[in-house]
């Protein structure tokens, strides 16, 4: 788990005073800490309901995930999009897969997800879409290709939320590569005038990114 870069109970402070997430989404993470190894990648109450909110505020139709895990993060967007709506969700752990699917069996909102097996960056050269939304939150090596190329497929107006950009603030003082790239990309985000973004204390860090055209 990232450490915490607020005071402790001011985040559980935080939690407790968030609209809590369906019983299913509550299941879900007692399953994954039970059953699933690296329960610490599960985005969790504030970074699901953000992403909830900000899903039923945009009513994207085109969303794309990178880096599903359990299927956290998917449900929660689900549930504030359209019913028409859909999220092509990519991941690379076949057990995971086989978790999440059974919630979305179980969901009144699990008809919009698709899940796609394989690495993302090859996924993405696949698609002939243009996107709304899209969340990025798998390795970090590859962040700034993710967010390149999924910059260039987002219609004008589109979203991309990226998480762990903070990444237990090691952003600060950067030591390794993967530092590096996150560091990289921020400066990219905030230098580049073809978006505007907010940057999120929220978690472990979350880059809020519109495409301005």
């Amino acid at each position: 788990m990232a450490e915490f870069l607020v005071n402790e109970a001011v985040e559980d402070y935080a939690f407790v005073n968030t609209t809590a997430e369906p019983e299913l989404l509550q299941e879900l993470i007692d399953e994954t800490n039970k059953n699933m190894g690296w329960p610490q990648k599960l985005s969790g109450r504030l970074v699901g309901r953000t992403l909830k909110m900000l899903t039923a505020l945009h009513q994207p139709k085109n969303v794309l995930e990178i880096g599903m895990f359990t299927g956290y993060s998917a449900l929660s967007m689900a549930e504030g999009m359209p019913e028409d709506g859909k999220i092509i969700c990519c991941e690379t752990n076949p057990r995971a897969i086989e978790f999440a699917k059974t919630f979305y069996e179980r969901s009144p909102h699990g008809h919009k997800i698709e899940v796609i097996f394989g690495p993302a960056i090859e996924t993405i050269e696949t698609l002939d879409m243009e996107l709304d939304f899209t969340f990025i939150d798998a390795d970090k090596r590859n962040y700034l290709n993710y967010y390149e190329k999924v910059l260039e497929m987002t219609r004008p107006g589109g979203l991309i939320v990226l998480d762990n950009v903070l990444w237990s603030g090691k952003v600060l003082q950067p030591e390794s590569e993967i530092d590096d790239v996150l560091v990289e990309m921020n400066r990219r985000i905030a230098a580049d005038p073809n978006v505007e973004n907010m940057f999120l204390t929220v978690r472990d860090g979350m880059n809020v990114v519109r495409k301005l055209r």
